[in-house]
């Protein structure tokens, strides 16, 4: 397969990960990215504002991807869901990241048209 030329569609962001940049996800990931031991269910429902059955579903698309990983389990007797970032993950998160600032960075770039008279 050929090489696109970056110069022929700048402002593409190819690198955009779309798994990641639905607004639920980017934010389970950002609460996730500073955690090693990862958070439990029951953080990111509060850290993320989100329902179970929404927090289920991203965390099960994420599981998929393989970004994150799910241990179930139990602690004090209760049921225990822990989520933590996979090495691949935290790597593909980190990736993401440089394409928003590229985005934010060609953003500021960009000249103010100013408008011609009438």
């Amino acid at each position: 397969m050929a090489q696109e030329d970056p110069d022929a569609a700048p402002f593409a962001y190819a690198g955009l990960d779309r798994t990641i940049h639905e607004k639920a996800r980017l934010g389970i990931l950002t609460s996730l990215v500073g955690r090693p031991d990862g958070l439990s269910f029951n953080d990111l429902l509060r850290l993320c504002a989100l329902t179970q059955g929404n927090l289920s579903r991203h965390l099960q698309v994420l599981e998929e991807a393989s970004l994150v990983e799910i241990v179930k389990g139990y602690q004090l007797n209760r049921p225990h869901t822990q989520v933590r970032l996979t090495k691949a993950g935290r790597q593909r998160f980190l990736d993401y990241l440089q394409v928003l600032e590229q985005i934010v960075k060609d953003a500021a770039e960009v000249p103010v048209a100013t408008p011609k008279p009438a």
